[in-house]
């Protein structure tokens, strides 16, 4: 029986948020001069807010959240463009951790993506950009219904990922993860750049 290998989006399968500021690639960075949201502001009134309270536990759909408080932001454009936009700028996929998945993949092992999504991103990591070509399913917060890194979201996955020969192996940027994930029984390393995958000793003897 193979190991089961599973993998963070934003800060490992995507360059984007990560939990090392220097790491970061901004998918906002251009928000104010190109629809008018000053993001300083939609951080502070949207992300910290219902977003990570309500939207990505799937209590409230992103598109509803974003038609309460986009018009006090400024932006007097559709909610759903609103969304397009983000979701195009924040796809920047690192596709040489990818390029090992597919080979550990055509090795027959069990692969999963362990993230904190609302249902439209998750969507569009899945089929827009290909994730579904590599992993065999997502467990993602909204689907959940509790985030990284509570008790529940662990208790979730371990139920769906069912008994495990080894422990299942984590690829994660953020410590506080880590730490619940290796309460939860799992082996949980912290990924900066490819070679923390590409040198662990289990994915090393894999790819050989």
């Amino acid at each position: 029986m193979t190991r089961t290998v599973l993998f963070d989006v934003d800060g490992v399968l995507i360059h984007g948020y990560h939990t090392k500021p220097e790491k970061q690639v901004r998918w906002d960075a251009t928000l104010k001069a190109d629809l008018g949201v000053d993001p300083d502001q939609f951080r502070a009134e949207f992300i910290f807010d219902v977003f990570v309270k309500k939207v990505l536990v799937g209590q409230v759909s992103l598109l509803e959240a974003l038609e309460r408080v986009l018009p006090r932001l400024g932006y007097r454009g559709p909610a759903m463009a609103f969304v397009r936009y983000w979701l195009e700028h924040d796809s920047h996929l690192n596709q040489p951790l990818l390029d090992v998945v597919a080979s550990l993949k055509a090795k027959g092992t069990p692969l999963f993506v362990a993230t904190n999504q609302e249902h439209m991103r998750a969507q569009w990591l899945w089929k827009n950009l290909g994730l579904e070509n590599y992993f065999d399913d997502m467990f993602h917060a909204a689907r959940v219904g509790a985030l990284k890194p509570t008790k529940p979201y662990f208790e979730w996955v371990n139920a769906r990922l069912g008994p495990q020969a080894e422990p299942p192996l984590f690829f994660d940027d953020t410590p506080e993860v880590l730490k619940a994930a290796r309460t939860h029984g799992w082996e949980a390393v912290q990924y900066d750049d490819l070679k923390d995958v590409t040198t662990h000793p289990w994915i090393k003897d894999r790819l050989a």
